[in-house]
């Protein structure tokens, strides 16, 4: 992104704060591989952000990458403007070396190890906001699990693999009583569910637990609650979520650029409107489950269909549904428990 475009988007950003009144909001610097761009870039660009944004709001930053060039100097500036670091983590070395390798071959665990470990140091322990994780059903889910707590990170966010029901994901078949994606979830949620102190937080198990006990949802995995989602990407166009890619080419893009739409013009957009009217814009059939609260009808990129765009159940339909039961019942049960109650 070059300066005057980064000017531009904060100009857009300050008048989106100041014309709603907001308190609190959250920038985060993604890629492709954000810390690509360099030490003194983005030492540059955050403490441009902090010096226009910070006396108008509570301004969370933070950076999502994969770790391979994360190094002290790269967290010494992070430190130095608060800005959160989350890293991209799949398991143990062969778990995570299946999928994250350079184009010689060779794994990337080891240079991704050496990087989490600075960032728990003392020194930087405060920045490190945790984990991401992509479910790979050839990976054994506890051992997985295992060896993200050995980073001992603040929280964990398993991701499912991208797919649609024209591309479904690996494993995801047309077979309703097949669910190995909840399988593999049920198995990590059990080992996390049933340790006797919390080790980390898992975000999608407790955002599911937060909708089951009547709360909102701040994940677009699941639940209903609008997306407040805008990406501005490198030339300054005002995209959807980038995971929307993974539907069909371009389906992110909304024709709009910094330079000459606001945020409040791209949520008129009908593509973005869709995606703040809960229950109905869903699909017949998840109106009519019993979990649609909860589920929210799963990732909305996870719902495309060539034939019928984006109202249907997600790809993960049943998965999602097993999943969530799952974690009913077992919470059901124990506060009954708790409570002396048989119900």
């Amino acid at each position: 992104m070059s300066p005057a475009v980064l000017e531009v988007t904060i100009r857009r950003i300050a008048e989106h704060v100041t014309a709603h009144g907001l308190n609190t909001i959250s920038i985060i610097l993604h890629g492709g591989e954000p810390l690509l761009a360099g030490h003194a870039y983005l030492n540059d660009m955050v403490r441009r952000l902090r010096e226009v944004l910070n006396p108008l709001v509570r301004l969370h930053l933070g950076v999502q990458t994969n770790g391979i060039l994360l190094d002290e100097t790269f967290l010494q500036v992070f430190r130095s403007f608060n800005v959160q670091v989350g890293v991209s983590l799949d398991g143990d070395s062969i778990a995570h070396d299946r999928n994250r390798r350079y184009r010689s071959g060779r794994g990337s665990y080891a240079v991704v190890s050496q990087a989490l470990a600075l960032l728990r140091s003392p020194e930087y322990r405060t920045i490190y906001s945790g984990l991401l994780c992509a479910v790979d059903l050839r990976n054994d889910p506890i051992s997985v699990y295992e060896a993200l707590l050995t980073t001992n990170p603040p929280a964990v966010d398993f991701l499912l693999p991208h797919g649609t029901w024209s591309a479904p994901p690996p494993g995801r078949d047309c077979d309703r009583t097949h669910t190995p994606y909840a399988t593999w979830l049920i198995a990590v949620f059990e080992r996390w569910y049933s340790s006797p102190q919390r080790e980390t937080r898992v975000r999608l198990f407790e955002e599911i637990l937060c909708l089951l006990l009547g709360g909102q949802s701040k994940s677009e995995s699941v639940g209903l609650t609008p997306t407040s989602l805008i990406v501005i990407e490198a030339d300054g166009s005002i995209e959807q979520t980038d995971t929307l890619k993974s539907a069909y080419d371009g389906a992110p893009e909304t024709g709009m650029h910094v330079a000459r739409d606001s945020f409040d013009a791209a949520l008129r957009l009908p593509s973005i409107a869709a995606r703040q009217l809960g229950v109905d814009a869903l699909a017949d059939e998840c109106i009519a489950c019993s979990l649609r609260q909860v589920c929210g009808g799963g990732l909305y990129p996870h719902r495309y269909r060539s034939d019928s765009g984006f109202r249907n159940p997600s790809v993960y339909c049943p998965d999602l549904f097993r999943l969530i039961s799952h974690i009913r019942d077992r919470v059901r049960a124990d506060l009954c428990a708790y409570l002396g109650t048989g119900r």
